[in-house]
């Protein structure tokens, strides 16, 4: 294990609100980068934050700080969505963020929440379905916002409108919504940056760089079942049958009554059949 992955590890380990979340992603991002320099990836974001915050009155009301705020990563800085190429694995490493000033959502809202939060902003993330969104308390109410487009304000007719268009059209019921609202946890965060990941490599039949993701989300979450079937099958593709033997009966012990359990033990008879040759 290198040290970077046992830094993680140790990162992951601890209570959710005592996560560093941009050393965790920036840790993500040593997987590829070998030599990244942490330390001075973080010191950016001191130092962004703290340009920002001398330009900021003490009395600044968190509205008005919001609005700085979007001036300040939108229009100074230039941080923008990179729809030409959505896909592309360096929108998911922060570094490379911070680098091309080009993200996805999830990751242009980490870097709104690393700076929102050190010039006193409360942001957190909202693991909202199929793009993810940050929200802060305000005197008037909480207001939700999307760092994909520069921070705009999103009313809650128009996540329901987003949720009906995910939906075929039905209206989520009011407790539907405020679940999909709820501040995100660190780790909830840090595992649907490696799902990201995840998805990309498998997509591209890169195996090892998706096994990776896949370690790192079992080491934030070790609870999701479904990770254990995924990186089954990431074995699998590698031609690791007793590993993917494993893990695929490691799903099924935890989640026996799943939609596919029926298909993957099908596919646990054929493993046992092929380890037994291997023996």
């Amino acid at each position: 294990m290198t040290p970077q992955a046992r830094r993680f590890q140790q990162i992951v380990c601890g209570p959710d609100e005592a996560i560093n979340l941009a050393e965790a992603a920036l840790l993500v991002a040593a997987e590829e980068y070998c030599d990244l320099d942490i330390a001075a990836y973080l010191a950016r974001l001191d130092d962004m934050a703290a340009t920002l915050k001398r330009r900021l009155r003490p009395d600044i009301s968190p509205a008005d700080t919001i609005v700085a705020l979007n001036r300040f990563l939108f229009d100074e800085h230039g941080f923008t969505g990179n729809a030409a190429d959505y896909y592309d694995p360096r929108n998911s490493f922060l570094n490379e963020v911070l680098d091309r000033k080009r993200g996805i959502p999830l990751t242009l809202a980490l870097v709104y929440i690393e700076i929102g939060r050190r010039i006193g902003l409360p942001v957190q993330g909202i693991a909202f379905p199929a793009h993810f969104l940050v929200k802060c308390p305000l005197r008037e109410g909480t207001v939700v916002l999307d760092p994909y487009a520069k921070g705009i304000s999103l009313s809650f007719e128009e996540l329901k409108q987003r949720i009906k268009s995910l939906r075929r059209g039905v209206e989520p019921p009011r407790s539907v919504m405020a679940q999909m609202l709820a501040a995100a946890s660190n780790k909830e965060i840090l595992v649907r940056m490696l799902r990201n990941l995840k998805g990309i490599y498998s997509h591209h039949k890169e195996w090892m760089r998706a096994l990776a993701a896949t370690d790192r989300i079992i080491s934030v979450m070790p609870d999701l079942a479904e990770e254990y079937r995924d990186r089954g099958m990431i074995y699998l593709n590698l031609e690791c049958f007793r590993a993917a033997l494993f893990d695929l009966q490691s799903y099924l012990k935890m989640l026996p009554v799943a939609n596919d359990a029926d298909s993957v033990h099908q596919k646990v008879v054929e493993l046992q059949a092929v380890a037994s040759r291997l023996n």
